[in-house]
């Protein structure tokens, strides 16, 4: 077998996994939900999760305390909504604030980068015994997909500690995952002209009747369905979503040639093709030391990728049934450490929202005069979690079981924050 065969077998087998759509009629046992919250008259349809893998300083981005000690370098300007100022390595996005709905009051108990990651994605605590499932799973699970030849769920980057996957659902519910967004989806061509492809997999279906007939689980079953997607998948016109070189040079320069940049790009595509979630990761924000130097950088890159991909979401008219998140695992120290960097913070952050039906130009929560503490607005993660899957209309009281028929729901015990709502 050459290394292209085995290249492409392992596509067939693992990147299809996410092609099929399953429902929660599907599920390992769904009970009825119990919550006397009104669903919403037209939830959000997707979702893009921007995540600022490290720990985004929230006193040098969103949430600035000019004229305290702990602000160090980092200057303010105004934005075009009055009285939402942001730091001045964001100025795309401050042309963008009437857009934002910033959450300056979250709150962790998670501390430690890989922790605080599985947290913010799951909304459970890390433990040894079980997966959780992300919030993109959730959302797959339970709404379906909008497009049945796509996967309903795609994530964009290299990070390792990457944490939105399918928890114990089943495989089928995992994320394609895409290392480098200008290479789009690899070994997902056939190599023989399409004749002979085709005869080859009648062949392979014939070798496989027998044993089909004999094991008709659903786990066979899925195994099959897996590569019929897949299949599907290679010889559909939709596979082009995945090819950013397809656009012209103006708009790929305008999302920055960065990964981060060119992953928004490859968001906005799949959610163009109605690919239901989507994640970028953006490593980098484990500022210990340099931060006044390393933030610049950065910001730069978000700033430069997010403003273009809202700018192009209303354009084509899907900021309002799409949600973007902007997170991260934890904040950094208001107090500046003595390598002139900040430390992790889980006690209080920032995150922004925007589309969706999330208010915009709003600025959510307060905190202390040096950001140390949240002292209006408190909001926990789980709390945040079940706000976003509450605007895309996933009830967050549905329980699904585990394998060993353990209860769980979207977000824990979170409840939805209805004042972010427009």
């Amino acid at each position: 077998m050459t290394n292209s065969d085995f290249n492409r077998r392992r596509f067939l087998e693992l990147a299809a996994g996410s092609f099929l759509g399953v429902t929660a009629s599907n599920s390992f046992g769904a009970a009825g939900d119990k919550s006397n919250l009104p669903a919403l008259a037209n939830p959000a349809k997707q979702l893009i999760y921007l995540y600022m893998e490290g720990g985004m300083s929230h006193i040098d981005t969103f949430d600035l305390k000019t004229g305290h000690e702990n602000q160090g370098s980092t200057q303010p300007i105004n934005t075009n909504v009055d009285g939402i100022r942001v730091t001045s390595h964001l100025p795309r996005l401050a042309k963008h604030a009437d857009k934002l709905c910033i959450v300056n009051s979250l709150t962790s108990t998670a501390g430690d980068h890989e922790k605080g990651n599985y947290f913010m994605h799951t909304s459970y605590q890390q433990r040894a015994t079980i997966r959780h499932p992300g919030l993109g799973a959730w959302h797959h699970k339970l709404k379906g997909k909008l497009n049945p030849t796509l996967p309903a769920s795609v994530f964009v980057g290299r990070e390792s500690r990457f944490h939105g996957s399918g928890g114990f659902f089943e495989p089928e519910f995992e994320p394609l995952a895409i290392n480098e967004p200008q290479s789009g989806l690899k070994y997902a061509r056939a190599l023989v002209e399409k004749t002979r492809f085709e005869r080859r997999l009648d062949l392979a279906n014939d070798i496989d009747a027998e044993f089909l007939k004999r094991y008709h689980s659903k786990p066979i079953r899925a195994y099959g369905h897996m590569y019929a997607d897949a299949v599907r998948l290679m010889d559909s016109p939709d596979l082009a979503a995945f090819d950013i070189h397809k656009e012209d040079e103006k708009t790929k320069s305008r999302y920055g040639s960065e990964p981060f940049g060119q992953g928004c790009l490859l968001a906005r595509r799949l959610i163009e093709r109605n690919v239901r979630t989507v994640e970028v990761s953006f490593g980098g924000w484990d500022t210990h030391q340099n931060n006044f130097t390393s933030i610049p950088e950065l910001c730069h890159t978000m700033d430069q990728a997010v403003a273009a991909l809202l700018h192009d979401l209303e354009r084509i008219g899907k900021l309002e049934e799409t949600i973007v998140v902007l997170t991260t695992e934890f904040g950094r120290t208001p107090l500046i450490n003595q390598n002139v960097g900040r430390d992790h913070y889980p006690q209080a952050f920032t995150s922004v929202v925007a589309g969706g039906g999330f208010k915009s130009g709003y600025v959510h929560g307060k905190t202390s005069e040096g950001a140390e503490e949240v002292i209006e607005g408190s909001m926990t993660i789980p709390d945040f979690n079940a706000t976003i899957a509450h605007a895309l209309g996933v009830p967050v009281d549905h329980v699904l079981y585990s394998p060993t028929v353990r209860p769980f729901t979207v977000a824990h015990k979170g409840k939805p924050q209805l004042e972010l709502f427009a």
